[in-house]
C-alpha cells in the first residue's frame, strides 16, 4: 500500500521501513521529553555542582535505558524456539527491560517498559488489537511491569529476584487478557480435554518460563555476572 503501511485482511500493518521510522520517532520523543524533564529539574537547584551533577545523571540514565530499550526491541525480532499454541522464546529481549529496572529503580524501570510496550505495540500490535482494554493489558501494562524487577534493585541477587517477579507479573497480565478476550482462539487440545480454564496461563507462561529459564542460566555465569556488575557501576556512577 505504501512504504511504512500494508492493508490485508482488514487490518492495517507496519512495513520494516514502518517499524524502523516509529522505532526512531519514539525513541527520539522519549529522548526528547527526558531532558526537557532533567533540564526543568536542574533549573530549580541552586548549587551549581549539584546541578551539573544531577544533570549528567539524568543524561546517563537516558542513555542507558535507550541503549536497553534498543537491544531489547532487536531481540525480541530473534526467536529462538517457536511454541506449538503461539507465543516465541527469544534471545534474551526480556531482561534487557528488567536490566533498567535493576540499575535506577522501579519508576524508571516501570518508564522503560512502558515505552518498549509501545514499541511491541507498534511492531505487532495492529494485526492483534480486539479492544483498547486488550491492547492494554497485552502490551502496555504487561511490558510495563517488567520494569518491576526495579524493587529488588537494591537488593542481594537483586537482578535475578526482579527478572523473575517481572516476567512473572508480565505473564500474569497477558493471562488474565487472555481469559476475557482469547478463550475463543483456543486450540482442540485444550478444548478436548476440558483444560480451557487452563489455557491462557499454559499459552503464556510456557515461552516466558521457557525464556526466563533460559536467561536465569546466561546471566549466572560467573563471567556474565561479572559483566552485569560493570555495567551495573558504568550505568549508575
Amino acid at each position: 500500500m505504501s512504504l511504512f503501511l500494508n492493508y490485508e485482511d482488514g487490518y492495517y500493518s507496519l512495513t520494516n521501513a514502518g517499524n524502523i521510522f516509529f522505532f526512531v520517532i519514539i525513541v527520539v520523543l522519549i529522548l526528547l521529553t527526558a531532558l526537557v524533564k532533567s533540564s526543568a529539574k536542574s533549573e530549580k537547584r541552586t548549587d551549581k555542582d549539584q546541578n551539573n551533577a544531577a544533570k549528567a545523571f539524568s543524561t546517563k540514565q537516558l542513555v542507558f535505558s535507550a541503549v536497553a530499550i534498543a537491544l531489547g526491541f532487536v531481540t525480541s525480532y530473534i526467536k529462538i524456539i517457536h511454541m506449538p499454541w503461539g507465543g516465541s522464546v527469544t534471545l534474551c529481549s526480556m531482561l534487557f527491560v528488567t536490566l533498567i529496572g535493576y540499575w535506577y529503580g522501579p519508576k524508571v524501570g516501570i518508564s522503560a517498559g512502558f515505552a518498549y510496550g509501545l514499541l511491541q505495540f507498534v511492531q505487532s500490535g495492529g494485526t492483534y488489537i480486539l479492544s483498547p482494554l486488550q491492547a492494554c493489558m497485552d502490551y502496555i501494562l504487561a511490558f510495563a511491569a517488567l520494569g518491576l524487577s526495579g524493587f529488588f534493585h537494591d537488593k542481594k541477587n537483586g537482578l535475578i529476584k526482579g527478572y523473575i517477579f517481572a516476567i512473572f507479573m508480565r505473564g500474569l497480565f497477558h493471562s488474565i487478557g487472555g481469559y476475557l478476550y482469547w478463550m475463543d482462539y483456543m486450540p482442540d487440545f485444550f478444548i478436548n480435554h476440558n483444560l480451557g480454564v487452563i489455557y491462557p496461563i499454559a499459552y503464556n507462561y510456557a515461552y516466558i518460563l521457557i525464556e526466563g529459564v533460559v536467561t536465569i542460566i546466561i546471566i549466572m555465569l560467573p563471567p556474565v555476572q561479572n559483566v552485569m556488575t560493570r555495567v551495573k557501576r558504568m550505568a549508575i556512577e
